[in-house]
């Protein structure tokens, strides 16, 4: 039962006996007047090397929060100030659910108390940054937000917040910022301002939000949180009305694209955007190129022979890439009916967790299995994925698997089988890392399925 429902409980018998009972509306009132005293409380996840957490108080989950990740904040939800509350963040990990924040909280009414998950796990800096704001009356038409400094490898920073457009080198910072400050409550008039951040003492951008809403009738908070998506900026903002939160990135970010080639009958190939951007050179079979920043839309994508680009394979492939995301091409099946799948990737690491992510991308081999063993031994063993098909155009994964660090060797069978077709030898797998695998058609005909490496996997090599 959450919080929320354990006051409209403790409020209902109590409007019921204010209606039944006039003799008692003096002494009814101030009784309902006592127990409807409440504060708030708001969860933010910024620490960049932490997996998805749960947040409970005194052991009940706390609304809805369940598998809240990274640059993400919760609704703001009431608590009754009558009580006193053990909350609680736990970890998701592959052994279940491990508490490792808490915070002891006695609530004043009309208080808002956002508890900021910061730090680094690796380097056992993570902590519990709490800053509990007083409600205050909010005057019309404008929007008061609260800045904090959660990135915790950038410096002290000044933060600009100005029309957009406005020349920063005529502008006086609104506040600077050390690691784990904020602001306190800046007040405007909602509308459209931008926001930037540089090194304390300069005018170079580190982040440029560019245009941004300031709704109006808003209370804001903004935090400074580390950048995990492409680019050259040290910071993201996460922004929460109370309601929901958004990240802004900014203005100047990418999108970051890599290619695997996958086809065993195909040569080496160029990978060519909109007839004259060469996105990748030479590519050969089994390679896996570095992510390449581009500027994000949309691109008509050829893949071209390398010795003679007037012979294309694929011809006009159309992909949108969005700001701030990461992809990799995949060209696979067999040269006569080559397919170019654009997937998506989410390459933060986490701390507590080995992270696999395996493809079927063998054109030649119906549905398979998967299994993750210490010692290859699959006779009596379960497959950690079942029925995994080779589709066109839409790659099938086994998604980010997290598990548990340690010796693995990687098995794959069709579905149903024990026949494999695939099989490592020991791989030994770390947690904070992320592993990658795409198996793709043999070198030969009739050859069996290959496992192509990237990521993590090829310091493994």
């Amino acid at each position: 039962m959450n919080i929320k429902h354990k006051l409209a409980l403790l409020l209902t018998p109590l409007f019921l006996i204010a209606c039944n009972d006039d003799s008692n509306d003096e002494s009814n009132e101030d009784a309902i007047n006592e127990i409807a005293e409440t504060a708030s409380v708001r969860i933010v996840h910024a620490s960049p090397d932490a997996p998805t957490v749960n947040v409970t108080a005194n052991g009940e989950l706390l609304g809805f929060l369940t598998g809240v990740d990274y640059q993400q904040a919760s609704e703001s939800l009431s608590i009754d100030t009558g009580a006193s509350y053990d909350i609680a963040v736990e970890a998701n990990t592959p052994a279940g659910p491990i508490e490792v924040l808490g915070l002891e909280l006695s609530p004043d009414a009309d208080v808002l108390y956002n508890a900021v998950a910061i730090g680094s796990v690796v380097d056992e800096t993570l902590e519990l940054l709490t800053l509990a704001q007083t409600s205050e009356e909010l005057t019309e038409g404008n929007v008061r937000a609260t800045v904090v400094h959660v990135a915790e490898n950038a410096p002290l920073v000044d933060v600009y917040i100005t029309a957009f457009n406005d020349d920063i080198n005529a502008a006086q910072a609104n506040v600077t910022l050390d690691y784990k400050a904020n602001s306190g409550s800046i007040e405007v008039p909602g509308g459209e301002y931008q926001i930037r951040i540089t090194p304390a003492g300069s005018k170079t951008v580190v982040f440029d939000s560019g245009a941004v809403e300031l709704p109006a009738n808003n209370e804001l908070l903004v935090l400074a949180t580390s950048n995990v998506a492409p680019g050259e900026s040290p910071v993201a903002l996460t922004i929460s009305n109370g309601t929901t939160s958004s990240v802004v990135l900014d203005t100047n970010t990418p999108a970051a694209l890599r290619a695997v080639h996958g086809v065993a009958d195909a040569p080496a190939v160029d990978i060519i955007a909109n007839n004259d951007i060469e996105l990748f050179d030479s590519a050969e079979y089994t390679n896996v190129t570095d992510y390449l920043n581009v500027a994000p839309g949309d691109y008509d994508v050829d893949v071209a022979v390398a010795s003679d680009n007037a012979t294309v394979a694929i011809d006009d492939a159309n992909v949108s890439l969005e700001a701030g995301m990461y992809y990799t091409a995949v060209a696979n099946n067999e040269l006569a009916t080559i397919d170019l799948d654009l997937i998506t990737d989410r390459p933060r690491r986490v701390a507590t967790a080995v992270q696999v992510r395996i493809f079927h991308a063998a054109s030649l081999t119906s549905d398979i299995d998967i299994y993750l063993t210490d010692d290859g031994e699959i006779t009596d063993a379960t497959p950690a994925f079942t029925d995994i098909p080779y589709l066109e155009s839409d790659l099938a994964d086994t998604g980010y698997a997290q598990i548990t660090a340690g010796d693995y060797i990687i098995t794959v069978t069709p579905s149903g089988s024990k026949t494999e077709v695939i099989e490592t030898g020991v791989l030994s797998l770390q947690a904070n890392k992320l592993y990658t695998a795409f198996a793709v058609n043999g070198p030969d005909a009739g050859d069996a399925p290959v496992l192509i490496l990237a990521d993590d996997f090829v310091e493994l090599d």
